[in-house]
């Protein structure tokens, strides 16, 4: 059942009445109506919604089972874990907009890797994960037992191999939060992350010595198809998405895939919601509107379908504490 309507959903229901805003009322009253009838919540993640500090509202959703599964970029995966044993070194930059190449350049040099207005400590998050997760990979390539990028992080979390390294409260970390329920986690295209760079190095170096130490985006797309069609035989399973690329393009596919190549009878999505500011454009998947995915297959005609055009990091924290009742 959804939560009481706290202070935010009471001030979104009655200020936003109209336009964009009115598109977020609507997508965040939909998503529980879908909850409320029974349905299941997918979310993608895109974008840097880790280091703009998702997990905030993201953990608590996933806590109080207002999120059954997560597609997301190999970024959004590590920079969760990043931030929660780096936080208090990053540096953020309000004026990044007025930043000059020399500017960009100093940042290099002290190992600042800048996302927007907040710059990630190399040594402090990624060299510093990178030793833990290298023992956890190495375990793996010596025994042959070949996991997904996520389960790493999981094991690494379980272990608490880093807790002592925790600069931010757990509660508020999403990756701890989905370590904790076992949360199904699908994140394709990891290999283009930094971690999906460490690896490579080691590979090519050959301190790991199967590049199969790592399931690939096939088998993770036949686990996706196993884990849709368990789930859509029992509920109506919902696809709320936050940007676009990958994280999103994969799994909405994974329908027409059981329906149109394997020849299975599966439901369409059964919710259907984007925030992103990518607006409507020709030829850009982000900027399709959702009618287009009723000619692949993906959507119904009859599917509650909303697109919020606006800054995902502003969208979403408002949209899941409306369904929280904060």
């Amino acid at each position: 059942m959804s939560n009481a309507l706290g202070p935010v959903g009471k001030f979104i229901e009655h200020n936003y009445r109209h336009f964009n805003a009115a598109a977020l009322k609507d997508a965040a009253q939909g998503y529980n109506k879908h909850l409320d009838n029974g349905g299941k919540m997918f979310v993608t993640l895109a974008g840097a919604m880790s280091t703009a500090e998702l997990g905030l509202t993201l953990a608590e959703m996933i806590r109080q089972d207002k999120i059954q599964a997560i597609c997301c970029t190999g970024a959004n995966l590590e920079e969760d874990l990043f931030n929660l044993v780096a936080h208090n070194h990053y540096k953020r930059i309000p004026n990044y907009r007025d930043l000059t190449p020399a500017d960009e350049m100093k940042l290099l040099e002290e190992h600042m890797n800048r996302v927007t207005d907040t710059c990630i400590p190399e040594e402090e998050a990624m060299r510093k994960v990178e030793k833990v997760v290298f023992e956890a990979w190495s375990k793996a390539d010596r025994e042959n037992t070949p996991k997904f990028a996520h389960e790493f992080l999981f094991e690494i979390i379980r272990s608490k191999a880093l807790e002592s390294e925790y600069q931010i409260d757990p509660k508020n970390s999403w990756l701890v939060a989905a370590a904790e329920k076992n949360l199904p986690m699908f994140v394709p295209g990891w290999e283009d992350s930094t971690l999906g760079n460490f690896f490579t190095s080691h590979v090519i170096e050959k301190r790991i010595k199967n590049v199969n130490t790592f399931r690939n985006g096939i088998d993770l797309m036949m686990s996706l198809v196993e884990w849709y069609k368990e789930n859509s035989s029992k509920a109506s399973v919902g696809f709320f998405q936050i940007g676009g690329g990958i994280a999103g393009d994969f799994p909405i596919c994974s329908v027409p895939l059981i329906n149109q190549d394997l020849g299975l009878g599966v439901p369409l999505w059964g919710y259907f919601c984007q925030i992103s500011d990518s607006t409507t454009s020709y030829g850009s998947y982000s900027g399709a509107v959702p009618n287009e995915k009723i000619t692949w297959g993906k959507l119904d005609v009859k599917t509650p379908k909303f697109i919020v055009e606006s800054d995902a990091t502003i969208v979403a924290p408002l949209i899941f504490s409306y369904i929280l009742g904060h």
